[in-house]
Order: C-alpha cells, then structure tokens, then sequence
C-alpha cells in the first residue's frame, strides 16, 4: 500500500499518477479525509480516556452522595470511551480500506494511458521473411503436433479448455528453458527456491491482488487458499514481517513454480495453442532491496531478460508500459515482447516491476537502518522488484521463429547443452 504520510505531504503529485493511470483522482482526497478522521476518531477517544481515568482517582477520593453521583458519571463517560473506541476503529478501518485499493504511486516519466499506450524502448533483430524463403510459416500448435509434443484435444478432455500436455522434445524445452535461466540467475547472485503454489489470503492480498473481486485467481474455497498466478506471490510472503539485512546488497531469489490463472477475461482471445492458458511454469525473478537502489535493480533485471531473450534468438522489442496498463502494485514494467510470425505481431514474454515499497508495506517487510557511525538505527521499508526469465509461452516464440519448412525446428544454439545436444526437433 501507498505511504499515507507521503500522500498528504504530496496530494498532487499522486493526483497525477492517478490520472496517468486513468483512476480516481478524487481518491487522494478521500485517504486525506479518511486520515483526518483516524486522526480525530484517535484523539478524542484518547481525551475519553484521559478523562475516565482521572474520574477514577475522583470516585476512591469521594464519599457518600457525592460517590454515587461520580458513579453515575462514570458510567455514562464509560459508554463515550466505549462509543469513541468504536469510532476509531471504524476510522481505522476505513482508511485501510481506501489504502487497499489505491495503486501504488507511478514512477514520473512513465507513459499515460491504456493497454495500447507504451512507449517502445528498443527493437532487437529482424523478423525472418518467409515469403522470401518459400513457405508460409506454420503457427507453434501445428508445428508442436507435427513434432509430437503439444496435446491440447488430450488436455481438454482431461481438465477442460485451455489445459495441455507436453510431451517429448517440447516437455524437454521447457525445462531447458527453466534451466537455463536459472543458470542465469545463480550467475547473479540469484538463491533458486522452489515455493508453495497455494497461499493464504493476507499472501495474496499483500503482494497486490484482491482476491475478493479479481476474477483470474483460483480459491481453494474449502481450505481458504488461493493458487498462485506467479511465483513473485509466495515470495512476496517469504519475508512479510521481518526486518532483513541488506547491508551486502539486494536479497534475490529466483523462483521456479507452476502457476495458474483464470483468463476469466480472456473469452475468445488465444485461444489456440498455449499462448493463454490455465496453468503454466514460470522462473521468476524477486528482488528486496533498498528504496535508492531499486530503479538501478529494475534495470538490471530488464538486462537479464534481455539476456535470456538472446539466448533463444528471437526478435524481440521492449515497452515501458503505460500507467493505466500497469498492477495495483507497480509503479513502473518494462515488457519484453516476441515477435510471434503467424500473429504478425509481438506478444510478451517477459516483464519486470518495480514495485517501490508498495508490497512491503502491506507485508511490513523492513531494513534495519544503520547510521553514519555504523550503529544500528531504526527500521523502514524495503523496496521489492520482479521479473520473468522464462515461461511456457517462450516454446511458442521458439517453435514460430525457428520452423523448418518441412514443420521441424532448428534448436537455438544455447539450448542444445540442455537437450543433450539435440540440435533439431524433427516430426515423428
């Protein structure tokens, strides 16, 4: 959540992002107002209090009538103090609801607006010409068929729609994908950790997703656990009220899950092939680390997806994604987006937030300070990023833009050591 002290010391610069982002620009105001009546509801329950227990030292001291009148007023005070708690807590309340549902504050620069809106950063490589080499590319779920090793009619009839099995060669990518990118990841200091897929609902609602109204997340509503859409959830938990040490540098750990997602409001859309489906794996990146290193880790985070993306020789471009495309928890995503042939578009494949202290405020994840004289100080939040080094959907990018005409496909030459050298997926 947003530092409510920071919103009222700075109401127009988050008026701003509200704007960027195309939400409630009136919501500032009302957290002000929600705080001004916290802060009220406080005092004058604290005064009540006050009040109540000095009339306590008054009732021993008195005798007689003037005892039983003091008692009276006693009583009556006691039911304000009561009454006035109440308020408070509703106050309380109150302003925690509107500090749930407010986004995180935009870093300034970002492009406004929608889904459509991003800047584009880069263009890397140049989509493959088919039509100049004599065929018409196929999509990846033929060419996942024709090589044996996507199922999606077998997937369907075990689990439903937008369920699959991989098999063979294409089971093997993906966990040479997995592989190398946890490679990758130990190389820069990465701890792999392999987390729990179901969390309880503080997790959930803490890393920034509603789980009362977001229709993409799976409730297990028996045990009152939620499946995770991303590894980043269960990491985000890892240290939730800790203070951490991070006088050596950023915490990183790279996460290596199955993950599920709804697509609730996704009907009609990919639904051929793996592009959008249910469940998934995912390697992903999770950062803490201080509040002034945390746009300089974003990059390096945005450079290491660049590096993955290399490896697997693909055209690729990268996005700063628009305000109002943004999660409640970033502040800032860089998008790494493939060339995908047979769309004739770029599709993403990987994204990295910055997601400021936003996640460890509601998870009260701190840093102990240290002064100028090395002794230890007080505590404040620490700042949490993450990012994507691979997922299922990269076989799709890799099946399209390395096909043979005849449907095989060539192995891109840093993945070979992981497939046992395999240097080509041929038909079966």
């Amino acid at each position: 959540m947003i530092d409510v002290k920071h919103l009222i010391e700075n109401p127009d610069q988050y008026r701003a992002s509200q704007e960027a982002r195309g939400a409630d620009a009136a919501a500032v105001d009302r957290m002000i107002e929600a705080d001004s009546s916290r802060r009220a509801s406080i005092a004058r329950y604290e005064e009540l209090r006050a009040e109540q227990k000095s009339f306590g030292k008054k009732v021993a001291q008195a005798q007689g009538d003037q005892k039983q009148a003091l008692l009276a007023e006693v009583k009556e005070l006691a039911a304000q103090v009561k009454a006035a708690e109440a308020a408070a807590g509703e106050a309380e309340a109150a302003l925690a609801e509107e500090q749930r549902s407010f986004p995180n504050l935009i870093v300034e620069g970002i492009p406004s607006g929608g889904e459509d809106d991003f800047a584009v950063l880069k263009e890397v490589g140049t989509p493959r010409d088919f039509a100049a080499e004599g065929f018409e590319p196929r999509d990846h779920l033929e060419i996942g068929e024709l090589i044996g090793g996507i199922d999606m009619e077998r997937g369907a009839k075990v689990s439903g729609a937008r369920f699959s099995f991989l098999k063979g060669v294409v089971a093997r990518l993906e966990l040479a994908l997995m592989q190398m990118g946890l490679d990758l990841a130990v190389e820069h200091g990465f701890t792999m950790v392999i987390p729990p897929t179901l969390v309880r609902p503080e997790t959930m609602q803490g890393t920034g997703f509603d789980v009362q109204h977001d229709d993409e997340i799976y409730r297990l509503e028996r045990d009152d656990l939620y499946l995770v859409g991303t590894s980043e959830v269960a990491l985000a938990g890892y240290h939730a009220d800790e203070i951490l040490d991070l006088s050596d540098g950023p915490i990183r750990y790279a996460g290596w899950s199955t993950c599920y997602r709804r697509e609730a409001g996704s009907a009609g859309k990919d639904t051929r092939g793996i592009i959008r489906v249910h469940q998934f794996n995912k390697l992903e990146m999770f950062v803490y680390t201080t509040v002034e290193e945390a746009e300089a880790e974003h990059q390096r985070l945005l450079e290491w997806e660049e590096q993955m993306l290399a490896k697997i020789e693909v055209p690729y471009r990268v996005i700063d994604t628009a305000a109002g495309d943004l999660g409640l928890s970033a502040a800032r995503k860089f998008d790494c987006e493939a060339w995908v042939p047979t769309q004739g578009t770029y599709r993403e494949l990987t994204s990295t937030s910055n997601c400021t202290t936003f996640q460890a405020r509601r998870l009260n994840t701190r840093e102990r300070v240290v002064k100028e004289d090395g002794s230890k100080g007080g505590t404040r939040m620490v700042a949490t990023l993450n990012g994507t080094l691979a997922t299922t959907r990269w076989i799709v990018a890799i099946l399209e833009n390395h096909q043979n005409q005849d449907g095989s496909v060539t192995v891109p030459e840093a993945l070979r050591p992981y497939l046992g050298g395999m240097e080509r997926f041929e038909l079966v």
